[in-house]
């Protein structure tokens, strides 16, 4: 357990099995019943948001007690007894927290959330064998093992459990790198008969085969794994599986260690650029933030470990006191954004005040570099309701159309998209942004750009409802991603085939649960969090169903939700009371989503002057599927929500 108690952790929350805490010194802390246990996982779900009592109370009862918030308050004053029982009476507590209407847990460290930075870490081979070797040993049952069937953790007991097998698959990846095949080949044999449907765990295994001199085992397992799938799933193995069959049979070169050319040329630059650029330099700093924006695009761990790092490479380019070298580091980050939700909002923070620092210090000259600047500040206030945002997308444009540089036109017409949602009813201005992605991407090799306008014109035309446009603007995003290696456009291409099931009436479930499987370890907690409940919210209300009544984790789409769940389960008066605290949706790609979320149940509890807001500000996107413009989801035509609002 050494490494979960870095940095001088105090208590320390286990959920990689039953739900447990330990103490400073690793001794387990009594929490006291299943219902303490329940609050306490509640809250680690949560991710350290406020979860309101009533909340918890629903999660925690499907026939809540009368006394139901007391009993919920009484379990957490025990809980704070027994994690903090050095703190002085009267004195808050710093671990639970109250906050508003709920509670938070602000923990110390919690086993998963160190297990999900360990898989996602991009270390060297021989640190990263060691840190998932520990990592996996955090593991003591399924995770969160006493809430199996409860609907609140579902979602992160799902995504621990896909952690798991990659963490397994990325620390023989490590193994085969260091040219250890053989300590590589047992674990990975019985991963495989644990599951044996991951693909990429069979390739793993043929290749350690081959590489301890094993051709014959090698190819076996390969076509173990082809007829599994054929006969159980029906399947053909993918692409990587039949390369690497092929490359077998040829005894290819490249599957050596070490021996394709890729490679060798990349440690043979690595090596000389540590030999000639002196350590601390300015050009390693540049040359990082280019290594990071290319990481990203990989998604999964590499978007992780780009997004944690740019900071840190922020502030140490501020640190040098260099106004245009910190402006370089800021700008260089030119990473495509097609969500409109950030995947980390205090990251967001920080990186839009060090731009502001930094647009003020840089001479008026620099126009290249101010309209990078005035460009992350648009895209990292993306969703929110600020003026400044839209205005650093203007003046960012105007700038570049000024200068002869496609790349830098590029993103600034990224940030123009971002702020493009000031009101429903913008997919057309929306769709002209994305056909000049397109063309001016198209025309100069701006592979990125031209993928982000292809998704933005699916966005668009999904919204207008042309899903003869959208699929092909689908079809050109795969064909970029097969040819160029863009990991993470599958996620967005298969959630829009699944609103194209929705959006045909058709039942889509079964389509959506795929969509959020294959979102998994993408990268993007922002796109995933709470999306798949709210994806199934909508179809249900498409279709004119109640909502579900059992316990979801529905992330920040809670406040829109939560009126329709109260009157699922015939509790009209409280709905009314949560649509009162329903705050007005973010401008962003589910703007309209939600209004129409809200729309519906002010309709159910007859809020007239909610109904006439919500009617004022959907009214521009009539001619628009309501959702539609994500890409992702729909509540059916704006059209049908307003005739439910005509008073």
């Amino acid at each position: 357990m050494s490494a979960l108690y870095r940095g001088g952790v105090e208590v320390l929350f286990g959920v990689l099995g039953p739900v447990t805490a330990w103490d400073g010194s690793g001794d387990t802390i009594a929490l006291r019943g299943p219902r303490h246990r329940a609050v306490l996982a509640r809250l680690i779900v949560a991710r350290g948001r406020v979860v309101p009592v009533s909340r918890i109370v629903d999660d925690l009862w499907i026939d809540p007690p009368a006394d139901a918030i007391g009993a919920v308050r009484t379990f957490v004053a025990a809980l704070r007894r027994v994690l903090e029982p050095d703190r002085p009476p009267r004195t808050p507590s710093r671990l639970l927290v109250t906050e508003g209407p709920g509670y938070a847990l602000r923990p110390d460290a919690v086993d998963a959330w160190r297990f999900e930075q360990a898989v996602a870490a991009t270390r060297p081979p021989a640190e990263l064998v060691t840190s998932l070797d520990e990592a996996l040993g955090w593991w003591r049952g399924p995770a969160y093992a006493e809430f199996a069937g409860e609907g609140w953790a579902e979602a992160d007991r799902a995504r621990l459990t896909e952690l798991r097998p990659r963490a397994v698959e990325r620390k023989a990846e490590a193994r085969l790198a260091l040219g250890l095949a053989a300590e590589a080949v047992p674990d990975l044999d019985a991963h495989v008969a644990e599951h044996p449907w991951r693909e990429d765990a069979w390739r793993l295994l043929a290749l350690a085969l081959y590489r301890t001199g094993r051709q014959g085992d090698a190819l076996a397992v390969l076509r173990r794994a082809r007829s599994l799938l054929v006969e159980q799933l029906g399947l053909d193995p993918g692409a990587a599986l039949r390369r690497l069959e092929e490359d077998i049979l040829r005894q290819a070169d490249h599957l050596e260690p070490g021996q394709d050319a890729a490679s060798r040329v990349w440690a043979q630059a690595a090596e000389a650029y540590d030999r000639t650029v002196a350590a601390g330099s300015r050009a390693r700093l540049e040359s990082t933030v280019g290594i990071l924006r290319n990481l990203a695009v990989t998604g999964g761990g590499g978007l992780a470990a780009a997004r944690e790092q740019r900071m840190a490479a922020i502030t140490a380019a501020e640190e040098l006191g260099d106004a245009e070298l910190t402006a370089r580091v800021i700008g260089a980050f030119d990473v495509p954004a097609i969500w409109t939700r950030s995947d980390d909002p205090r990251q967001a923070a920080q990186v839009v005040a060090a731009a502001e620092r930094s647009l003020a210090r840089l001479p008026r000259r620099h126009g290249a570099a101010r309209a990078r600047l005035l460009t992350t500040i648009a895209l990292e206030s993306r969703g929110t309701r600020a003026d400044r945002g839209r205005e650093a997308a203007r003046e960012a444009e105007r700038i570049a159309r000024g200068l002869d540089d496609p790349a830098l036109l590029a993103f600034t017409l990224n940030g123009v998209f971002m702020q493009a949602f000031d009101r429903a009813g913008r997919a057309p201005r929306r769709d002209e942004i994305g056909a000049e992605l397109v063309e001016l991407s198209a025309r100069n090799d701006l592979v990125s750009y031209e993928v982000l306008g292809h998704l933005v014109r699916l966005q668009a035309r999904s919204a207008l409802a042309d899903f003869a446009g959208a699929d092909e603007h689908a079809a050109a995003a795969d064909r970029l991603d097969e040819q160029h290696e863009r990991p993470l456009v599958a996620v967005f291409t298969t959630w829009y085939r699944a609103l194209r099931l929705a959006a045909s009436g058709a039942d889509a479930e079964a389509a959506y649960r795929d969509a959020a499987a294959r979102m998994r370890g993408s990268g993007m907690p922002g796109l995933e969090d709470g999306l798949l409940p709210l994806a199934l919210l909508a179809l249900r209300v498409q279709h004119r169903r109640p909502a579900p009544t059992d316990p979801v984790n529905w992330g920040p789409y809670e406040p829109w939700a939560r009126p329709l769940v109260l009157l699922a389960r015939d509790r009209p008066d409280e709905a009314a009371a949560a649509l009162r605290d329903v705050p007005e949706p973010p401008r962003d790609l589910l703007f309209e989503a939600l209004w129409c979320l809200t729309a519906q149940a002010a309709v159910a509890v007859d809020d007239r002057e909610l109904m006439r807001r919500a009617r004022r500000e959907l009214a521009p996107a009539a001619g628009e599927l309501a959702g539609a413009a994500s890409g992702l989801l729909t509540l059916g035509p704006v059209a049908r929500h307003l005739d439910d609002l005509s008073i």
